[in-house]
């Protein structure tokens, strides 16, 4: 599919901060990763560890939380993964769901999704 970048705003649960950023869509990672740094300045803090597998086949133990994620004026609680103080922010496949988010991949956008129940 290629990659491409989307403005998303990550904001603390209580509101009271946040930071839009340019994240690379990437339909392929389970959670959206932000900078652990950034996501202690906002206020975000670890709500559990977890072990994920990258590319590469390596395996490390990450922290997770909960923010705010707002795309175009809607807005949902997500998980977040604490990265590294360095790595560019990674917008995932739970983020984009729980949007109701879908990538175009021609035109390489997001595009409203409809949920799918069966």
């Amino acid at each position: 599919m290629g990659t491409f970048s989307s403005q998303v705003r990550f904001a603390s649960l209580d509101g009271q901060s946040g930071v839009d950023v340019e994240a690379t869509v990437d339909t392929g990672a389970a959670y959206s990763m932000l900078p652990g740094n950034l996501l202690n300045e906002l206020g975000i803090e670890p709500a559990y560890v977890s072990t994920f597998e990258f590319a590469d086949g390596r395996r490390v133990e990450m922290n997770i939380g909960r923010a705010w994620a707002t795309i175009d004026g809607q807005s949902e609680i997500t998980l977040v993964i604490f990265g590294e103080d360095d790595v560019p922010p990674l917008l995932g496949a739970y983020t984009l769901e729980g949007l109701r988010l879908a990538v175009d991949p021609v035109n390489q956008r997001l595009v409203p999704a409809t949920p799918i129940l069966y």
